[in-house]
């Protein structure tokens, strides 16, 4: 749409473009043969002005004018019961044909010109979404856990090279753009510093950095979160502007070192990662009427855990929570919506 470099942005349709066209086709030709098997049948109400004999071909042709209402008026029914069988039964079937095609012709030039021109309004309006950078492993899991947490897939946005990935992102609902996201022009396609949240997971860390460095110059408010596997590239990618920077190969050594230390605490590690456990962490600005309030006071059901203020976290034993300021940012672990 703003350049050649990549297709537009796009929503997948529910009936593939061939299989809707491939009913339409079977659905009028089952008509139109009924048509035939009919007059076939009424033969002898029929009479051709020609030789006085009609054969099948006469029957086809006369079924093809009679449906595209032509009448040539060289073939013509003549008694009352094959009049009756045009005006009750070839009627009604010549009107559903005609929007049969009427209707193939709205489907695939009107109507998807229309949802191509939707399309390209949605991109140009696109704000406070989630921008997914790469539909791999990570990206996947993480586009299916945020529509699990309650997320409109309308407003997430998957941008990948790969029409196959791109194909399972829209079959989720998913807005998805078949592009390189290192590019200025993809991130501005997207309305990127309109976004609500970036993540990112190329599957490549030096890749992964190119696009957190592309989206920091782009928007540089705009809450980025990278997928980095090794941990010397932790600090590179804060560097170049990530605010989250998660390693899954360390996340998993803490499993396993939480499983050697207990039996359960990687069990509600993973718990608490995922909305279908039965808790789930929760991030959240404190109201005007909370502050002033001890941490342990300002959650309701849930269980506050640290606060961020100014940058920096304090957890709930330190004195920094015993009174919450304006601006705080809470980190609780709440009861799950989804849990038991």
């Amino acid at each position: 749409m703003r350049g050649p470099r990549f297709k537009p942005l796009r929503r997948a349709v529910r009936i593939p473009v061939w299989g809707d066209l491939g009913i339409r086709i079977g659905l009028a030709l089952f008509l139109i043969f009924i048509v035939i098997m009919v007059h076939w049948w009424d033969r002898e109400g029929l009479v051709d002005n020609l030789d006085g004999e009609v054969s099948f071909l006469d029957v086809i042709y006369f079924t093809m004018i009679s449906i595209t209402t032509t009448g040539f008026g060289d073939i013509a029914p003549i008694s009352d019961r094959a009049r009756l069988v045009e005006a009750v039964i070839v009627t009604p079937i010549r009107f559903a044909v005609f929007f049969i095609f009427v209707g193939t012709a709205y489907n695939f030039i009107i109507k998807r010109s229309w949802e191509k021109f939707r399309m390209a309004r949605i991109q140009d309006q696109l704000s406070k979404h989630v921008v997914v950078l790469g539909y791999g492993i990570s990206g996947s899991e993480a586009v299916g856990e945020l529509i699990e947490r309650g997320t409109d897939p309308h407003t997430i946005v998957v941008i990948d090279p790969s029409e196959d990935r791109l194909t399972e992102a829209e079959k989720l609902g998913c807005n998805v753009m078949a592009a390189d996201a290192t590019r200025d022009d993809t991130l501005e396609a997207v309305r990127i510093r309109e976004a609500q949240n970036v993540l990112v997971s190329a599957g490549r860390d030096d890749t992964s950095i190119l696009i957190v460095l592309t989206v920091r110059h782009l928007a540089p408010d705009v809450p980025i979160s990278v997928v980095v596997r090794a941990d010397d590239n932790e600090f590179l990618a804060k560097q170049a502007g990530a605010n989250n920077v998660i390693n899954p190969v360390r996340f998993t050594g803490l499993l396993l070192a939480g499983s050697a230390k207990g039996a359960h605490i990687a069990d509600y590690l993973g718990d608490l990662a995922s909305v279908t456990g039965k808790v789930q962490l929760v991030e959240r600005k404190i109201t005007s009427e909370e502050v002033g309030k001890p941490l342990s006071e300002s959650c309701g059901r849930g269980i506050g855990l640290r606060i961020y203020r100014k940058g920096e976290a304090r957890g709930y034993w330190e004195k920094e929570c015993d009174a919450l300021e304006e601006g705080d940012v809470v980190v609780e672990v709440v009861p799950s919506p989804n849990g038991d």
